[in-house]
């Protein structure tokens, strides 16, 4: 069975994460598919909205660990780093159902989308100092600026989850509803948004994000290169390892 799971119809292309049995953490091959499937609908005049999707009971639970350990994810030209930029430069409107936990890059992603419908059951996180890390998905910028300094300060330093109500007031989340729905919500506005005009779609998310846009392009870079080096260094080993090992992390030697 497919782990990612690509569907375009009635103007939308819908990417559904179907690695269940791992809670939707992401690999190489789901990054790269994702990356293609974005630029291929961007390209495509009969596609006017796109929405990413989970389970009702997990949307992702992040980054494949064991490919971490591995060191097989990291770099300009990696997958993960050719999605955040497909992510981040998407012309049209980008939506997400979300449901149960998102971690990491689970979060992060949906600083990029327009409009993020969450089950009652979401949980955000960010915890990449606790691996050792640094943010990455132009987080660093866009948590602050959505949330403000000190909330954003405190999700990106302590990495502690917080609830779909948080989200909501926040303004990362547009709406709540019971997790059985958050999907077919999130395709009925979709729907919506390709019964209009595309060109006025384009333009119009063009402008709203027309200050950010060249900040977030540097900062994914930045991120990028910082995210790369910890990643080769003794404190994510560590985390990764204690990971994989259902034990607690000692990063009193490093």
């Amino acid at each position: 069975m497919s782990e990612l799971l690509i569907d375009k119809s009635s103007g939308v292309l819908t990417i559904t994460l179907n690695r269940l049995d791992k809670k939707n953490s992401l690999t190489r091959t789901m990054y790269a598919g994702m990356a293609e499937a974005l630029a291929q609908a961007d390209a495509d005049a009969t596609l006017s909205a796109a929405v990413i999707q989970g389970h009702e009971t997990v949307f992702s639970a992040g980054n494949d660990i064991g490919e971490f350990l591995n060191r097989l994810a990291s770099g300009e030209e990696s997958p993960a780093f050719q999605f955040l930029r497909a992510i981040s430069v998407f012309s049209k409107p980008l939506l997400a159902a979300v449901c149960g936990p998102a971690v990491g890059i689970g979060t992060t992603m949906l600083f990029h989308c327009d409009l993020v419908y969450a089950g009652d059951n979401a949980a955000f996180s960010m915890p990449f100092v606790n691996l050792g890390l640094c943010p990455e998905a132009a987080s660093s910028y866009l948590a602050p600026q959505l949330m403000g300094y000190g909330r954003a300060a405190e999700a990106l330093l302590l990495g502690e989850p917080f609830l779909a109500e948080t989200a909501l007031e926040m303004g990362l989340v547009s709406r709540i509803v019971p997790p059985s729905e958050a999907s077919a919500l999130a395709q009925r506005q979709a729907r919506k948004l390709a019964a209009k005009p595309l060109g006025s779609l384009i333009e119009t998310k063009r402008l709203l994000k027309k200050s950010q846009a060249p900040i977030v392009a540097e900062r994914l870079l930045e991120e990028g290169t910082s995210f790369a080096r910890l990643l080769t260094e003794p404190a994510a080993r560590e985390a990764f390892t204690a990971f994989l090992e259902k034990r607690k992390p000692d990063f009193s030697k490093f």
